[in-house]
């Protein structure tokens, strides 16, 4: 039956009209996962020596201390990037399988995710280092089997927790809260945490804990999916008072209008669009990270920039990146309508315009930390208005994925709000400004980095129409590509 299920994906691989993207990526992806595999090998050899080095306490309880702070880190990033358990449940429903046997395939893909075995490159050889150095062998192997459990609670943690925004989020608020309050010394969670971690060595029984706890979250998202796997799962919605929103003073905009219109609806009444915008929000807290000393890194001067693109492009990121996939579900009647692809267009570039002076404006708090923090900010949003906007634009055009926006109605179902794919993607965005700004950096000053940065989002704004001319004739081009690709169920 494992074999029938692997033939089904692999079919399904290569007969998906993106075949050519999907494999691209997925090699890119592939020496992504090479970097990290490397890295963690790395940082699992060097770990002990350097905290040894460092003369701050024993390697091991060192590492136990902070762990619980990688563990919530992990969820967070599961949470937005680690792809959910898909399974296309209609065309099998009617064949003699049993529902067990499909959700148990569909979790075990979770299983064999890279989030969870890449784990295993930092641990393993840490481990390793710790028999060589002498500590207990009995504890040691408890201690390494015990973490592993526990990544594997998270990893189904993850998958029951990914419709519950008012579980996850307030969960994740209070780590981050209690991560500043050990910052400044007013109180340390990991006196409380650290304890457990160190008992899994030594006290090797202890290790029975997280595997039972490993153990009972898998039947329990066995279960969840189980119970809600057939055809109409979710289908029925929560009867809500009919509200009515007034938004005639677009109507200015003409067809444009109609479309920002339509857009700012959709971001309000549906899970996915909502969750972009919050995590765009979230965005304009990153750049805390630079210039404080929190990440040694990212005090350089160039990576200043690297954080202001990201704090006024939140939304371009998250909300950007899925255009027109927003759209996939009602694409092909927008295609059978007189609608000129400029106004669509236009009006997904005003919205991201949009919602990088919101952030700007709201990222004004950064001035707080020096004039040079806020200009990295007002800097990056020209770019990304003028560069950035256009580029995801045109991304548009290839990343024919489809959306479906009631996801959160269903157990089986692309859950995330962005994958690893649209990370990837995002990467050129993010290189070219510390590329242009590093260039005047390092032959003139810093303030010649700014002016060369902001020029190029100038520059951008002011050519917007030969731009546009060239990325409408892209979407014309890959007009029935786009809607071949957005009838196709994941």
């Amino acid at each position: 039956m494992l074999k029938h299920f692997l033939s089904l994906q692999w079919k399904s691989f290569f007969r998906s009209a993106s075949f050519k993207t999907n494999l691209a990526l997925k090699i890119f992806m592939g020496f992504f996962a090479l970097y990290f595999i490397v890295a963690f090998l790395f940082m699992g050899v060097g770990s002990y020596y350097l905290i040894e080095k460092a003369e701050i306490g024993d390697p091991l309880e060192v590492v136990n201390k902070y762990i619980i702070y990688l563990f919530v880190l992990d969820l967070l990033i599961r949470y937005m990037i680690q792809k959910m358990p898909i399974t296309n449940i209609k065309p099998l429903l009617y064949l003699p399988l049993k529902k067990g046997q499909v959700v148990h395939y569909s979790l075990g893909k979770t299983v064999a995710s890279f989030f969870n075995w890449g784990y295993a490159f930092f641990f393993l050889p840490f481990s390793i280092v710790l028999l060589i150095e002498g500590y207990n062998p009995l504890g040691v192997v408890a201690w390494h089997f015990g973490i592993f459990a526990l990544i594997y609670c998270s990893n189904f943690i993850n998958v029951l927790v990914n419709n519950k925004d008012s579980v996850f989020y307030p969960v994740i608020a209070i780590f981050i809260a209690l991560g500043v309050c050990q910052y400044f010394g007013v109180f340390d969670v990991t006196n409380y945490t650290a304890p457990f971690f160190n008992g899994l060595y030594n006290a090797p029984w202890m290790v029975i804990l997280p595997w039972v706890a490993m153990i009972g979250l898998y039947f329990a998202a066995f279960n969840y999916f189980k119970k809600n796997m057939y055809l109409d799962a979710g289908l029925k919605g929560k009867q809500t008072v009919a509200k009515t929103e007034d938004l005639s003073f677009l109507n200015r905009f003409g067809n444009t209008g109609t479309f920002l219109k339509n857009d700012i609806k959709l971001i309000k009444r549906n899970k996915r669009p909502k969750t972009a915008g919050l995590m765009s929000f979230l965005f304009l807290f990153y750049g805390l990270l630079f210039g404080s000393g929190a990440v040694e890194v990212y005090d350089g001067p160039i990576w200043q920039i690297f954080g202001g693109i990201f704090v006024s492009g939140g939304f371009l990121f998250t909300f950007g990146q899925f255009v027109p996939s927003w759209d996939s579900a009602y694409y092909q009647l927008m295609m059978s309508q007189n609608i000129k692809y400029r106004d669509y267009i236009t009006s997904k570039w005003y919205l991201i315009v949009i919602a990088t002076v919101i952030s700007t404006v709201l990222a004004s708090f950064y001035l707080f930390f020096g004039i040079n923090a806020y200009l990295a900010v007002l800097v990056g949003a020209i770019y990304n208005i003028g560069v950035n906007s256009h580029l995801v634009l045109l991304g548009g055009a290839f990343i024919k994925m489809p959306i479906d926006l009631t996801s959160n109605k269903k157990a089986f179902g692309d859950k995330q709000a962005f994958n690893m794919k649209t990370m990837l993607l995002s990467l050129p965005k993010l290189i070219l400004p510390m590329l242009i700004f590093a260039a005047g950096y390092y032959f003139v000053n810093a303030t010649t980095g700014y002016i060369l940065v902001a020029a190029a989002g100038i520059l951008g704004m002011a050519f917007r129409n030969i731009v546009f001319d060239k990325i409408e004739k892209i979407y014309k081009k890959e007009k029935y590509k786009t809607i071949k690709a957005y009838k196709q169920k994941a």
